[in-house]
């Protein structure tokens, strides 16, 4: 496997087609300027925040302290990472009708047979 660097992290463009299949500019969850600062410098900051890289720049350090709280962020990609890592491990919803069937009871009673129905027709 080779190395990783800086320089080939920033080239590499970043995308999440699990989350976002379509692309970040096309989700409505970003901005342009945020989308943009995503797909150049996603790769960057996973592998900062992953440990795969060690910060070199004071710009990978000020990364790594948005990261994990210590300052509030301060660039547009510190602030899309941010956005981007609440956006996708927000708690998934369930739908509010249940996923099973509910049943009448084990009532006699709550069973209706097509022989107990009884019809009345009008000629």
């Amino acid at each position: 496997m080779a190395k990783l660097t800086r320089e080939s992290l920033v080239t590499r463009v970043f995308s999440d087609p699990k989350n976002y299949p379509y692309g970040f500019s096309r989700s409505g969850d970003f901005s342009i300027s945020e989308s943009k600062a995503l797909s150049q410098y996603g790769c960057l900051i996973a592998a900062l925040a992953d440990g795969q890289l060690e910060p070199t720049t004071e710009e990978d350090k000020s990364y790594l302290a948005s990261l994990h709280g210590e300052k509030p962020p301060g660039t547009v990609a510190e602030k899309a990472w941010l956005k981007y890592q609440k956006r996708i491990n927000r708690p998934k919803m369930g739908s509010i009708y249940g996923s099973h069937r509910t049943s009448l009871g084990d009532d006699e009673d709550s069973v209706v047979e097509d022989s107990d129905l009884e019809i009345e027709m009008d000629d």
